[in-house]
Formats: C-alpha cells, structure tokens, sequence
C-alpha cells in the first residue's frame, strides 16, 4: 500500500484550482463534460483528491454531501446518477461498483492517516457491501460487476459483463484488512489476467464492456470500443503498483497516437473515432513510458490547469502517483 501522507502529492494550488471548478458550495462533483451531473465516482475521485491534497474540510464537504445524497440504497452502496435538473435528483438508483469502490478506498485512507474511526468504519461497511453483492466466481475467475442489476448471467444471455477499467487495483489490499470475507487478491488477479486476455482487433485493446459468457468479446448492445473509461486501466495498474511492462507497452501502443494524443479506438478494425489531446489524457501513455522505458514526464505535462472534469481528474491522479511513488520520472 502507498505512505497514508499525501502532504506533498497534490498542492494547495492545485487543489484550489480543481475545486473551485468541479466541487459545489454543498460538495457535489460536477461533471461539466456531462451535462453537468454528479456521479459516484466522481464523489469518490473528489474524496480521494481532496485527501491527497491533505484538505480535510474540503473532504468532510464532499462526504457529507456524498452520504447525504448518494448513499440511499438498502445494501449500504451509492447510487450511481445525480441530475441537478431532475426532480428527485437520483435518476438512476443502481450502483455502479467502481464509484462505490473510490467512495470506500478515500474513506479508508483518510481515516487511516487522520485517525478518524467513523471514516474507517464507513469504509468497512461499504466494502463489505461490495464484496457481498458484486463480487462473483465464474469459470474459475472472481469477477466484479459493474452493477448490482444488469450484468450478470441471469441478467442478460452474454452475462456475466464485466468492464475492466472498474478495477481500482490500489484499493483492494485496503480492503483486505477492511472485509476479509472476499478474497480481493484474487480479484485484482483475475482482473489483470483479463486485461492481458482481452486483446481484440489489431490494436490489441480491450473493449470497454466485455461478455464473459464464453471467449471474451465485446458485450452486446455496447460498442466495440476502447472508451474513455477505458483509458484508465494502465493508470489504475500504474498507481497499484504493478510494473508489467510487456502489459503497460501493449496498452501505451495501443492506446497513443502517433503524436502522443490518447485515442479512442475500435477494437474490430482499428479505427480511430476520436482523438484527445488534453493534458490530463497525455500523461498516462507519457507514464508509462516512463514505468517501461524510463522516460521522463514532459514539463507541459507537469503543470496543471483544469480543463474539463474528466481529464482534469486524470492528471491529478496521476501526477499525485508520481510525486508519492515515481519521482525517478519528474
């Protein structure tokens, strides 16, 4: 697991500069790329931000405003969707696993630096959570679903469909301690072991969202496409820690355009639908460049100024690993 001290990964400036941006007066992550939604994984990235920012009242606004509002469910998991132009404002009451494993991960971590049982607790209850309802065994890999509803073999006929940029690897050695009851080494094991298997098209890439029902393939009703969440998976990887390089080159490769954009990419012919250029998407493919050839991160990439959430999100995420975690890359 990473130092609990994130004193110096994310700087006051920074941090003044993406919540004035993208957090509300009330705590509410804004998703201006979205119509200006909440979701909860935007709550969990702005818990965890805020506490690698070490901004322990910007993080109680975020929470509370998080509780409040998200965590509405009976099974002690968050809603997914906050609509600030609908009445009520949850549009849509099922969970989306990533969100709630973000939501306990910064819970977890800033009541283990800030000595803050309740925190803890909490944290504790939501992995459970997880752990009890979308955690599954399927031909002898442990799968996380996306969601409590839709996903799973009862759900659909190419169920179970899993999406792999939902596996935020760094948490689940928290969560070991948290709720021992689900074996989360081995699902980050099988996670990986599915990011490795799920080379489609001649990129290699794998789809966002992928049926498991038989040979990996991209799910039906979705498309065939190597998506922005996917665009988290080697970041992710990075962040856990695990330096498989033959891995993080074939996703880099994959992932980067020939002038170092990140691309969205089909994964049956290869074709690029959109290309992006942001800061916040151009540091994954530079670090792992960085994890695989030791290549330094480029000045421009090092300087943060927010542009849209998503991005903006991205590159604290990043630049915050480096600076705990990889300084050999500055």
């Amino acid at each position: 697991m990473a130092s609990s001290n994130a004193s110096a990964q994310i700087s006051a400036r920074e941090w003044a500069d993406y919540s004035k941006r993208f957090i509300s007066s009330e705590g509410r992550v804004i998703d201006d790329g979205n119509h200006n939604i909440s979701h909860s994984e935007g709550q969990g990235y702005g818990l965890l931000l805020a506490y690698l920012a070490g901004n322990r009242a910007d993080f109680e606004r975020i929470w509370s405003f998080t509780e409040r509002e998200f965590l509405l469910r009976d099974d002690n998991l968050s809603a997914w969707r906050w609509d600030p132009s609908a009445v009520p404002h949850i549009t849509d009451l099922n969970n989306a696993s990533d969100g709630d494993i973000l939501i306990a991960y910064a819970l977890a971590r800033a009541g283990t630096a800030w000595n803050e049982t309740r925190f803890i607790r909490k944290a504790q209850i939501i992995a459970k959570a997880i752990g009890r309802t979308s955690v599954l065994e399927h031909h002898g890999e442990l799968l996380l679903l996306p969601g409590v509803t839709g996903f799973g073999a009862k759900d659909r006929p190419d169920g179970p469909v899993v999406n792999l940029s939902y596996w935020v690897f760094e948490a689940f050695p928290y969560f070991a301690s948290l709720a021992p009851h689900t074996n989360w080494q081995r699902l980050a094991e099988s996670g990986k072991r599915l990011i490795r298997k799920s080379q489609l098209g001649e990129r290699a890439l794998p789809p966002e969202w992928l049926s498991l029902a038989n040979a990996p393939k991209t799910a039906q009703g979705f498309p065939a496409t190597f998506g922005y969440n996917a665009l988290r998976i080697p970041l992710y990887l990075m962040r856990a820690l695990d330096d498989d390089k033959e891995l993080l080159r074939r996703l880099r490769d994959g992932m980067t355009g020939s002038n170092g954009e990140l691309i969205i990419v089909d994964t049956v012919n290869g074709k690029v639908i959109d290309s992006l250029n942001d800061a916040g998407y151009r540091i994954i493919p530079a670090l792992a460049s960085c994890v695989v050839d030791g290549a330094k991160i480029p000045a421009a990439l090092q300087n943060f100024q927010p542009s849209l959430y998503y991005p903006s999100t991205l590159q604290l995420l990043a630049l915050s690993h480096i600076r705990e975690d990889r300084p050999e890359c500055l």
